[in-house]
């Protein structure tokens, strides 16, 4: 089947939902190895490193944060993140560590497919990067998957970095939150508070004071816009302190 050549591992102690995930996984056409906790995830990854991790946020033990620092301190994995909680505050740590996506459960097995064509499809796209882009004293390299603050590299997860990329590729416009869902997340559809999540995140990293982000703007009503003029030019406060994201 045409995701033949993709592998799946998929850590999750509930052997129930596992049954489930790595039932559609497989009909989809991946090859799919489960574990049930953490140190079993990182043998296997180190045995043969998998093109997509998905990982239980609540494992015995070693829980999935650390298992997802540690798989991702050794190179780059793309990791959907399940928990059991619809807290902000742990989908926040997810993405922090490097989760490029988040399932709550209970989740629709079909929908956690779809969330896997997309991370893999983006992932496959940025194997075929363009050209540096240079913005607002940031130096992005789509080929090395690298951004450069003055002269400081930052410390971006794999979706940060297409969040930042995008925006940067369109300077000056106003982008819609469903926008970004459709064109950096490749969905048509999900919870939007994602895109919030990953900005506010992204602003931590690019701005220099974040509660008045000058870079990453909110457009009231609309979404977001990468602004060009210099930062010394901007008016302070530019970003409105307190906005929503």
């Amino acid at each position: 089947m045409h995701n033949a050549q993709s592998r799946i591992l998929v850590v999750d102690d509930d052997p129930t939902v596992a049954e489930v995930v790595t039932g559609y996984l497989e009909r989809a056409g991946y090859e799919v190895e489960h574990v049930g906790d953490g140190p079993a995830a990182l043998r296997a990854a180190g045995a043969r490193r998998p093109d997509l991790v998905v990982l239980d946020l609540m494992l015995p033990g070693m829980d999935g944060l650390e298992v997802c620092r540690t798989l991702r301190s050794a190179g780059p994995v793309p990791v959907i993140m399940l928990t059991a909680r619809g807290d902000e505050e742990d989908r926040v740590l997810g993405l922090e560590i490097g989760a490029d996506d988040y399932v709550t459960k209970p989740f629709s097995p079909r929908e956690l497919v779809l969330r896997v064509d997309s991370v893999l499809r983006r992932s496959r796209a940025a194997a075929r990067p363009g050209p540096p882009v240079h913005r607002a004293g940031i130096v992005l390299d789509p080929a090395a998957r690298r951004a450069v603050k003055q002269g400081a590299e930052l410390a971006l997860t794999l979706r940060e970095f297409d969040l930042l990329a995008y925006l940067m590729s369109h300077p000056g416009e106003a982008v819609t939150r469903e926008r970004l869902m459709r064109e950096v997340w490749g969905w048509e559809f999900g919870d939007l508070s994602t895109v919030t999540v990953h900005v506010r995140r992204l602003r931590g990293k690019v701005e220099d004071d974040p509660a008045k982000p000058r870079l990453i703007q909110t457009v009231w009503g609309v979404g977001y816009r990468f602004e060009v003029a210099d930062a010394d030019d901007a008016p302070q406060g530019a970003g409105l302190a307190g906005e929503e994201a």
